[in-house]
């Protein structure tokens, strides 16, 4: 199996290519960021499977994703990352990702993950799910009311007070109220950790 290896990070470009390259059957190509990894989908033999850090230079979020994939759509193309939260694994596989390894994963996670999105199959970490399904739980357990709902949507996508009084029909002042209440009912302190709460459970 040939697989691409991309990170910046050289420590962990690194120990990840020395694990893999344990396995007989695997042969590991690395990059240091995303333009060396297309150079090489370009010039190489063809890989079985792309592994390319979130983070790295050239990624721009995820349209590193896309750009690997026109350039090797049949190969699988999955998503490295240390710190990217369960909503960002969730979009990388609507957008065609093979799957979302965190950098915290088991060696032998790995292998196993490796192997099934070769074979492939998509990768979703199950501490991830149990995360999304926990911060649900929780959001619901807030027993906020429909408009709250709405509220809280608008506040995830960045929208000041006047925004969304005018997007709902509201009054300004009725918004605000609406804001202080799910405040208090899912216990955040200000609209950043609103935000923060509610996209992790998965609500935008």
């Amino acid at each position: 199996m040939r697989i691409l290896l991309a990170d910046d990070q050289e420590l962990v470009r690194g120990a990840i290519a020395a694990f893999l390259t344990q396995e007989p059957d695997f042969v590991v190509e690395t990059a240091h960021d995303l333009e060396a990894a297309l150079d090489l989908l370009r010039s190489a033999a063809p890989f079985d499977l792309v592994l390319l850090d979130y983070m790295m230079p050239g990624m721009n979020r995820l349209g590193g994703l896309q750009a690997v994939k026109a350039l090797a759509p049949r190969v699988p193309v999955a998503i490295l990352s240390g710190v990217a939260p369960h909503v960002v694994a969730e979009q990388a596989v609507a957008a065609g990702a093979a799957g979302f390894l965190p950098k915290t994963m088991s060696t032998r996670s790995l292998l196993a993950a490796v192997r099934f999105m070769a074979a492939g199959e998509t990768y979703l970490p199950l501490t991830l799910t149990t995360q999304r399904d926990s911060a649900l739980q929780e959001l619901g357990s807030a027993q906020l009311t429909p408009r709250e709902m709405d509220v809280l949507k608008r506040l995830t996508q960045g929208l000041a007070n006047k925004e969304i009084a005018r997007e709902l029909g509201l009054q300004e002042v009725t918004v605000k109220l609406h804001v202080k209440t799910l405040y208090r009912k899912i216990g955040a302190k200000n609209r950043t950790q609103a935000a923060l709460l509610a996209r992790e459970a998965g609500l935008e």
